[in-house]
């Protein structure tokens, strides 16, 4: 009796629900959200994003969680919805400002310990393996892990219970009746949830534009049947994404029906499937893979290769095969290439080039019907709007134009407009039955990770790689004698990436000419700040070099003193 009574205590609470998206909004990757009640904070997911072509020599960009780290000691745990890069790829960077503890399912676990292990963290960390249909408690929070599809397995949504009402998040989902590893999506679950009374649905965007229902992923498999049947003299190449373990199952599936031999080329592909293998989520009938080196002991129709690189990524497997570049697999004359996946905004260039690349090698490239997407389309994102009838819509997952899709959707499904909430990265959502509102911003943003350093390539440092990238460096380097100021040595003028020296001599020796009229401007107003004479020798070259190329390189005054 006085547990029922403190829990209606607690539902009666007018205490709100702050849901804070760190990032994954406005943009393919980076997902991460918090959760506030009181003084108890959960997050989900924790994603990386790849950098945009104009972040010259970035590796990976992670969320900035300055909020987090501000309130670590009300952070009770990490909770994941599936194993995907932009839900996952954080963690290790993450957890060496803020160490709480892990909670997802059997292979998402799986794949976060393969991270942990590479950054030395697992003796540090905390984790806890929970099935599907389990339930934990951190702190005011109860979180429920439901089964749900994706294009990796043991994708789940997360119904998150607190005092001011239930929030369903459905992580990255598509409503498959055949999947190729395990069982549906649990629709009852959900449908259960709906009658229970649900304050707010998250709901994946990312094919809200898309009519119609998302394929079953099976319908794949009979393409690469109808494939392999079709080539069998050729040697065939797939490219997909490294963590779709269920396409690379049924590529395996179709190669063993038709007696070839599989070989796993690219580091996140063989790191994906030896992990997905030991846990059990994939099934390599004996003696089907085989390793890069036994390649040539066999035929080339006797062979099917599984890369990395069907986003044209420049370093990936199959770009470094189309380019030349790798030391052990050459294009041959008719080999089949078949891209099964879809490009992701903004790499269709990148996609185009490896095809063109290919063909020209002569590869029979194919890149329609070999994919279906792991995402809702608009009819199955309505099913679970259907079922969940959640108070306030809060779409994620996306580009803005895919949340507004969303939006639209379910104002067609008779939602009010004020009660669906579209949200920025950073805005805090104040909710709970009476009201939902964003009150306030929270700091969020993007840290850029180059090689080891982690943050220290900022805004500028960046804008200086466009400008060195665009215009090249001019450096002018002089020596003065120490007290009279007098140039003993230079100005020798040295350039890389603006011209070609040895065919701009006359260029360059005007140059020098207009740094030294610089110095002797500088001399002649008794100017011996060495900050000043730099500015004026960088005005006047610049000056000097924008009228005569109508180029702006970045110039580089060196000034050296002997007494």
């Amino acid at each position: 009796m006085k547990k029922e009574q403190s829990r209606q205590n607690r539902q009666n609470s007018t205490e709100k629900l702050k849901i804070m998206p760190i990032g994954g909004l406005g943009l393919i990757g980076m997902n991460i959200t918090a959760f506030e009640y009181n003084d108890s904070i959960i997050v989900v997911d924790c994603g990386l994003a790849f950098p945009e072509d104009d972040m010259l020599g970035i590796d990976l960009v992670i969320p900035d969680i300055t909020y987090l780290k501000e309130n670590a000691e009300k952070v009770k745990g990490f909770v994941f919805t599936h194993g995907h890069e932009d839900h996952i790829g954080a963690v290790p960077y993450v957890l060496k400002d803020i160490n709480v503890p892990l909670y997802a399912t059997k292979l998402t676990m799986g794949l976060i310990e393969r991270k942990l292990t590479e950054s030395g963290m697992m003796r540090t960390t905390k984790r806890k393996v929970v099935k599907q249909g389990q339930s934990i408690n951190l702190g005011d929070f109860r979180v429920e892990f439901i089964r749900t599809n994706h294009s990796i397995a043991d994708a789940v949504a997360l119904a998150i219970y607190s005092p001011a009402g239930i929030v369903v998040h459905t992580g990255d989902f598509k409503v498959d009746y055949t999947p190729v590893y395990g069982d549906a999506i649990d629709l009852q679950r959900f449908a259960e949830l709906g009658k229970k009374g649900v304050l707010a649905l998250m709901c994946d965007s990312t094919n809200a534009e898309r009519p119609g229902f998302t394929a079953s992923e099976r319908t794949v498999g009979k393409t690469f049947d109808h494939l392999f049947s079709e080539n069998v003299q050729h040697r065939i190449i797939i490219a997909t994404f490294a963590s779709n373990v269920d396409r690379v199952q049924q590529i395996i599936n179709t190669a063993y029906k038709y007696g070839r031999k599989v070989v796993i080329e690219g580091r996140s592909m063989v790191n994906v499937i030896s992990t997905a293998s030991e846990l059990g989520y994939l099934n390599v009938p004996q003696n089907t893979l085989i390793e890069l080196e036994e390649m040539k002991n066999y035929t080339d129709e006797q062979l099917v290769l599984i890369t990395t690189g069907s986003q044209g990524e420049s370093m990936a497997a199959l770009s470094r095969i189309a380019a030349n570049m790798h030391k052990k697999i050459t294009i041959h004359p008719n080999d089949v290439v078949i891209f099964s996946s879809n490009p992701i905004p903004g790499n269709e260039k990148a996609v185009s080039k490896v095809i063109n690349e290919l063909s020209v090698k002569g590869a029979n490239v194919i890149f329609q019907d070999t994919h279906v997407s792991g995402h809702a389309c608009q009819e199955d994102i309505k099913l679970i709007y259907s079922l969940v009838k959640p108070k306030y819509a809060i779409p994620v997952h996306g580009e803005y134009r895919h949340l507004k899709a969303q939006a639209k959707l379910v104002e067609e499904l008779g939602f009010e407009k004020d009660h669906i909430l579209l949200l920025q990265a950073g805005n805090v959502l104040e909710i709970n039955e009476d009201s939902a509102a964003v009150t306030g911003q929270v700091q969020t943003g993007s840290i850029l990770v180059d090689g080891l350093g982690v943050g220290d390539v900022g805004n500028i440092v960046l804008r200086d790689r466009q400008h060195l990238a665009e215009d090249g460096i001019v450096i002018a380097v002089l020596t003065l004698e120490k007290y009279s100021g007098q140039i003993l040595a230079g100005p020798d003028i040295v350039s890389r990436g603006f011209v070609y020296v040895r065919e701009s001599e006359d260029l360059m020796d005007e140059a020098r000419s207009v740094v030294e009229d610089a110095m002797e401007h500088c001399t002649a107003h008794h100017i011996s700040d060495w900050a000043k004479m730099k500015n004026a020798i960088r005005d006047s070259l610049g000056d000097f070099l924008w009228k005569r190329t109508k180029r702006r390189p970045m110039i580089l005054p060196i000034i050296m003193e002997v007494e």
